[in-house]
Parts: C-alpha cells; sequence; structure tokens
C-alpha cells in the first residue's frame, strides 16, 4: 500500500464523517461535491476504480434527448437542455458544443416540418434558437459519403460531447479541493444499523484486504446498476432494469465525420448515432437488457456488432466497413429505474429515483446530463439526518480556471485542452510536468505527460486504470495503446513504485482485460 492511501485508510475510521458516498461514477462524484461545498465532512468509496462502470463507457453525449420530448417527458428534457447549457458555460473545451444532423428522405416520417416543430420546441427549452435546414447538396458538403437515395435534405441542430471519464475526475477534483476524502477499490461489504437506522459501514480495501468501520450522519447508495444490491440489505425489492448500450470506435481513414449523424436502423427503426469523439468515429449505441453478472465488464456480443455494421453502413454505403475496422468497443450498464411494465428497453423512462431506506439514501437511474440535479435530490431527501436545509443555489459545480501564461513550448490547442481536463490543477501541472513529456502520442491529442500527472496524483491502481480512464488511449489506438506509448515503463516506475516484474504483470492483466471487453466479442 502506498503511503498516500495509507493515509486515506487511516482517516476513514477515525473521522466521523456527515455523508458517504458509496460509487465514484458521476452521480457519486455530483453528490460529493455538493455535499463538500455545503461545509458537509464527505467521504467517498468506490469499489473498483473511478468511472468504472457507466460513466466511462456512455455515449460521451451532454444532450437533452429529442426522443425524450417526443415521448413526452418535456420536464427530463427542460431539465437535461438547462444543464447542458450550464455545462457547457462552466466547462468549455471539456463539454463541446457540437452540431447533429436528421437527414430527411422522400415518404419517411418525420419530414422536415413535423422535425421542425419538434426542434423549436427543443430549442425553446434550452432557450436558444440553433436549428435550421440544410439543402441535400449543403448536407451533402458537410456529411461526404452520405446515401443519397430519396434524400432530400436534413435538419441541423446542437448538442454537446464530452469524455465522461474525465468530466468525472475533474468534479472529484473541485471536491477534493474542498475537503473531499475519497479512495477508490474499497468495497462496502456490510451496513451497520444504531437501532433501526444505519449508523455506518464495514469496507474492505481491495488492494491490501484491510478491513474498516465507517461512521456516518448518512450513507449515500449511489453505484448506480448496482444500487439494489446494497438496498436489499433492508428492503426485499428490485427496482434497477440494467440496459446495456455497446458501441464501435473506427479510424477516421475508414469513416469520417467532423459532425453527428441522427439515424434510425433500417431493421427495427431505433435510434443511431455517428459521431466524432476525440479523433475518430464512433457508432453506437444498442438498448438491451443486460443478464449477465454486474461484477465482470460489460461487452457486446456478436449480434450486437453486426447490428451496428449494417447500421452505419446503410448510412454510408460506400465505406463498407467491416469486422476488421473496429478499433476497439465499449459497452456501458444504464441503471434505468423500471416501470415493472417489460416495456420496450428503448421506451423505459431516463428520469432518476431516490429512496430513503432507515438512514441509507438509494439513488439511481438518471442521465449523465443532470448529474447536479440528481445530486440535490438525494442530499435534499438527507436533511433530517443532516440538520440543514439543502437548496439549489445555483453555485458552478466548477470553479473558475486560473490560466497561466501559456509557455512556448506548448502548442494552444493543448494548452486549451488542459486546462479543460485539469481545471484547477492546470498551474501545478505546468510547474511539475517535464516539458520533454509535454509531446502527443501517436496521433491522439493526449500527451505523454497526462499520464505522469494521473499516477502521481489521480489514484491510479491499475494499468487499466490509466488507459482506459485517466487517459482515453485504450479506446483510441488499435491493441490498447500500450506498445504505442513510448517511456510508459519508466513512468509507471517513477511514480508508482512498479518494478518490472509488476509492469509485466500488469501489462498482461491489462491486455486481457482489454480484449475481452473492449475489443471484439469472444466466441466460444
Amino acid at each position: 500500500m502506498s503511503a498516500q492511501r495509507a493515509q486515506v485508510w487511516s482517516a476513514i475510521s477515525s473521522t466521523p464523517w456527515d455523508v458517504v458516498v458509496i460509487g465514484g461514477g458521476i452521480t457519486g462524484a455530483g453528490i460529493a461535491r455538493e455535499a463538500v461545498r455545503r461545509g458537509l465532512r464527505t467521504l467517498l468509496l468506490e469499489q473498483t476504480d473511478y468511472s468504472w462502470g457507466t460513466s466511462s463507457r456512455s455515449s460521451k453525449m451532454v444532450h437533452g434527448g429529442l426522443r425524450y420530448i417526443a415521448q413526452g417527458e418535456i420536464r427530463l428534457t427542460w431539465h437535461s437542455l438547462t444543464e447542458r447549457e450550464r455545462l457547457l458555460s462552466e466547462a468549455p473545451g471539456l463539454v463541446d458544443r457540437m452540431r447533429y444532423h436528421f437527414a430527411h428522405f422522400k415518404g419517411v416520417f418525420p419530414g422536415r416540418w413535423p422535425f421542425k416543430v419538434l426542434l423549436m420546441a427543443y430549442d425553446l427549452l434550452a432557450r436558444i434558437r440553433d436549428h435550421r435546414y440544410l439543402s441535400k447538396r449543403d448536407f451533402l458538403h458537410r456529411i461526404p459519403g452520405y446515401r443519397q437515395d430519396g434524400l432530400q435534405g436534413a435538419s441541423q441542430y446542437t448538442d454537446a460531447v464530452t469524455d465522461d471519464s474525465r468530466l468525472v475526475q475533474r468534479i472529484l477534483d473541485e471536491a477534493v479541493a474542498d475537503g473531499l476524502v475519497m479512495l477508490n477499490y474499497v468495497k462496502v461489504t456490510d451496513l451497520i444499523m444504531a437501532g433501526d437506522r444505519v449508523a455506518g459501514l464495514r469496507v474492505q480495501d481491495q488492494v491490501s484486504g484491510d478491513v474498516a468501520q465507517v461512521a456516518a450522519k448518512v450513507s449515500m447508495n449511489a453505484t448506480g446498476a448496482w444500487a439494489d444490491r446494497l438496498r436489499q440489505h433492508l428492503v426485499n425489492e428490485h427496482r434497477v432494469r440494467p440496459l446495456r448500450g455497446s458501441h464501435l470506435l473506427f479510424m477516421p481513414s475508414r469513416l469520417s465525420v467532423t459532425e453527428a449523424i441522427i439515424c434510425h436502423h433500417p431493421v427495427d427503426g431505433r435510434v443511431m448515432f455517428i459521431y466524432p469523439w476525440e479523433g475518430r468515429t464512433v457508432v453506437g449505441t444498442t438498448d438491451l437488457d443486460h443478464r449477465q453478472d454486474l461484477d465482470i465488464e460489460a461487452v457486446l456480443d456478436e449480434s450486437e456488432m453486426r447490428y451496428m455494421l449494417e447500421g452505419v453502413n446503410a448510412q454510408f454505403p460506400e465505406a463498407r466497413l467491416k469486422v476488421s475496422d473496429i478499433v476497439s468497443t465499449w459497452s456501458g450498464v444504464r441503471p434505468v429505474v423500471s416501470a415493472g411494465s417489460g416495456n420496450d428497453p428503448s421506451k423505459e423512462s431516463r428520469g432518476h429515483s431516490v429512496w430513503d431506506n432507515q438512514g441509507l439514501i438509494t439513488v439511481t437511474g438518471g442521465k449523465l446530463t443532470t448529474f447536479r440535479l440528481i445530486a440535490l435530490d438525494a442530499l435534499k431527501l438527507a436533511q433530517p439526518y443532516l440538520g440543514c436545509v439543502i437548496k439549489d443555489d445555483g453555485q458552478p459545480v466548477f470553479s473558475v480556471i486560473s490560466w497561466p501564461l501559456k509557455p512556448e513550448a506548448m502548442s494552444d490547442r493543448l494548452f486549451r485542452r488542459l486546462g479543460a481536463r485539469l481545471g484547477l490543477h492546470l498551474p501545478k501541472f505546468l510547474a511539475e510536468m517535464p516539458v520533454t513529456e509535454w509531446q502527443t502520442i501517436a496521433d491522439t491529442e493526449t500527451a505523454l505527460a497526462e499520464i505522469r500527472w494521473a499516477c502521481r496524483y489521480e489514484q491510479v491502481v491499475h494499468l487499466d486504470d490509466l488507459l482506459l480512464r485517466r487517459v482515453r488511449l485504450g479506446l483510441l489506438l488499435p491493441h490498447g495503446g500500450v506498445d504505442a506509448i513510448t517511456g510508459l515503463d519508466s513512468i509507471l516506475n517513477e511514480e508508482l513504485g512498479w518494478s518490472a516484474e509488476q509492469i509485466a504483470q500488469e501489462r498482461v492483466r491489462y491486455s486481457d482485460i482489454w480484449r475481452r471487453y473492449y475489443y471484439l466479442p469472444i466466441t466460444e
């Protein structure tokens, strides 16, 4: 156990906490951020790694969701669009506006005018006006190679995209600056009761095997798809319907788009997205009941892969994308609160729910975009235990970046990128990270110094923490990227103290994880 980890572990059982957050995804990070900002002594525990679950495997979209407004979920859409605009304002460069296009074809619903009405409502809820109609010629100029049979034109509107895992990390950074204590690879094994209410937790360090007891006024179960598991210590009820969404990633040399396309799959009419992300092209997503063990990483099956290939090739017939063109894949499990009617998964509400069971506050469901509002709802339900009033005071999630003078040796693009991802830590990064490591890796925008920074300050325990979540090279580069990073082993040795033997073991472990869960489905 590192000295830093040992120090945090010691504080876990010796501090009387106001709030213990269980779960290090976007919802848990949001709760922790709002709690510490109000002066509450807050601890966050994650059983694997921060954003390991859904929050590193989303579609990377910060959006209102056109289909939600079409389904009549006006309030959810309004909240999502309001929060989208807030994030665009507070975290530029980490959350970026992107143009989306929906092509219209002769005799195919919805046509130009019904879709325009939908977009007018969408923009009205967001309090912007950011949509227009493109002629066939103008659309094909923006999206070359798109299918033309019966094409009349396209509607254009905007939503936003992000690096979901870095979004979680930056929220956690803000919370730590305000006093949050957090530790990954710590599993909650049981609840501690005082009479008929939850007074704390029994936890185990998954790295050392040590056990401890944690005392808290209130415990927040923000474990997403795992929420029922802890809640069932108190109530015999299943409320979460885990739904799997999978994605394919391609090099731009095989399919290049600079703006997003929303379309319907030719087989079942389900909505699909094709969009640029981190210099690559992403195709997604599916929406299927996930019946596998939640403790094993979600992975797409062959039918999902073929389904998405068929969908993207229908939109870009000249691309003729094949299985061998797929660079990486990822699958996330959405923690949808089921209506209990056996609905089509795509018709289940994406709203969130919050329950109080004897001092265990469980929150699940919802969208990445609305994490702040979800966090506030959870804390409001905890008010009787905390002895304080929780209100939405409108304060920003992210502090204003104190931009230092840009070093001459760093490009403007990298400078802005680092500021967006590191936020308040940018000055320290520039002061500590070697200039020789400011170069970017392969054809990505990720600098080698970002790897050193993550190893030094972001609680990296395993190589997959580093390459799949702190940076996204495992998704962006062939074969998981591990062999494309010159100097990686030296950084692992210098910053994490890993021996050559441990590095070799971690490389084998990482390669197995990547091959099984972030590449093509394995058929037995």
